[in-house]
C-alpha cells in the first residue's frame, strides 16, 4: 500500500500591518498631549512644588484665605446664574423650534448660529458688548437720549456681575440649544399620544412624562454650562479687567510675573478650577448617560 504523503502550503510570510484606521486620530492625539494632558500635569505638579522643586502643601493651604475664597465665591455664583439662566433661555428656544409651531425653515439658521455663538468668546465677545452696553454703548446712549432711560441709575453696570452674566448668556444660551435639541427630538410621539388617550392635560404631560425624562439632560446641560462659565477666562479679562475679582482673573494675576505674583500659588488656584470643572463634567458625562438610556 503506498504510502500518502502529506503536503502542507508553505506558510505565509509575515507582514507587519499599519493600522492605517488609527492614523488620523494621530493630530488630535499629539495636540491634546501637547496643549491638554501636559500643561494639565505641570499645573497639578506644581501646586504641590515649593520654587525649589521640593513638595508641599502650602499652596493648597493658602487657598483658605478670604480673597481666594471670595474670587472662587463670585466665580461660582456668576456660573451658576448664567447656567439657570441659559438653560432656562436655551430650553425654551429649543422647545419652540422642536414641538412648538415654528416654522422648519428656522431650525437649520438657529443651529448654525448656535454652533458659532457658543465658541464666540474672549476679547471680540467682550468688545461687542462693551459697544453694546457699556457706558456709551450703542443700546445705553439710545435708551438714555431717546426714553429717557439711565441705566447707571437703575444700577446696571457692565463690568459688574450681572454685567458678566449677560455677556456669558451670549455663548450659553447657543450651547444649551446645542445639546438638549437631540434630547428633544428624542421625545416619542407614542407618549403623547399615550397620555392623551389615557385623559392627560399638555401640563400633565409634561410634568409627568415629559420632564421626568429630561431631567437628566437637563440637569447634566447644567453642570455642563457651569463649568464652561467657571472656565472661562479671557472673556472675563477683556470686559472686567481687575474690576471684578473672580478666580480666574485672579489666577491670571498670581501666573503673569508681577512683583506679587506666585507661580506656585497660580498653579493651586488652577488646580482648584480643574478640580471643580472636572466634578460638574463629571455630573454630566453620567447624566448624559443615564438621558440616553430613555431617548433611544
Amino acid at each position: 500500500m503506498a504510502s500518502e504523503t502529506i503536503r502542507t502550503a508553505p506558510a505565509a510570510p509575515l507582514r507587519s500591518r499599519l493600522p492605517v484606521n488609527w492614523l488620523g486620530l494621530l493630530p488630535f492625539t499629539a495636540f491634546a498631549v501637547l496643549f491638554l494632558i501636559l500643561p494639565t500635569m505641570k499645573i497639578v505638579i506644581g501646586a504641590f512644588q515649593r520654587p525649589d522643586g521640593s513638595f508641599t502643601f502650602a499652596n493648597v493651604a493658602n487657598l483658605n484665605t478670604p480673597s481666594i475664597l471670595a474670587a472662587y465665591w463670585i466665580s461660582i455664583r456668576i456660573s451658576v446664574a448664567s447656567a439657570l439662566l441659559g438653560c432656562a433661555v436655551g430650553f425654551a428656544m429649543s422647545a419652540a423650534m422642536v414641538l412648538g409651531g415654528l416654522p422648519r425653515w428656522i431650525r437649520g439658521p438657529l443651529l448654525t448660529f448656535s454652533g458659532v455663538a457658543s465658541n464666540f468668546a474672549g476679547v471680540p465677545l467682550a468688545f461687542a458688548f462693551l459697544a453694546t452696553l457699556g457706558p456709551v454703548g450703542l443700546v445705553t446712549v439710545f435708551l438714555r437720549s431717546h426714553l429717557g432711560i439711565d441705566l447707571r441709575l437703575l444700577g446696571f453696570n457692565l463690568l459688574s456681575f450681572w454685567g458678566l452674566t449677560i455677556t456669558y448668556l451670549f455663548f450659553q444660551i447657543p450651547l444649551m440649544i446645542l445639546i438638549i435639541t437631540p434630547a428633544l427630538d428624542g421625545l416619542k410621539r407614542e407618549w403623547r399620544e399615550a397620555a392623551e388617550v389615557l385623559g392627560a392635560t399638555g401640563l400633565q404631560y409634561w410634568r409627568m412624562v415629559a420632564l421626568p425624562i429630561l431631567f437628566p439632560s437637563l440637569l447634566g446641560t447644567f453642570a455642563l454650562l457651569f463649568a464652561n462659565a467657571f472656565g472661562a477666562v479671557a472673556t472675563a479679562i477683556a470686559l472686567t479687567g481687575s474690576s471684578l475679582s473672580i478666580a480666574p482673573i485672579l489666577l491670571f494675576a498670581q501666573i503673569r510675573g508681577d512683583v506679587l505674583g506666585d507661580p506656585h500659588l497660580g498653579y493651586a488656584l488652577a488646580f482648584g478650577m480643574i478640580v471643580i470643572t472636572g466634578v460638574a463634567n463629571g455630573i454630566y458625562i453620567w447624566l448624559r448617560a443615564r438621558s440616553e438610556r430613555w431617548l433611544k
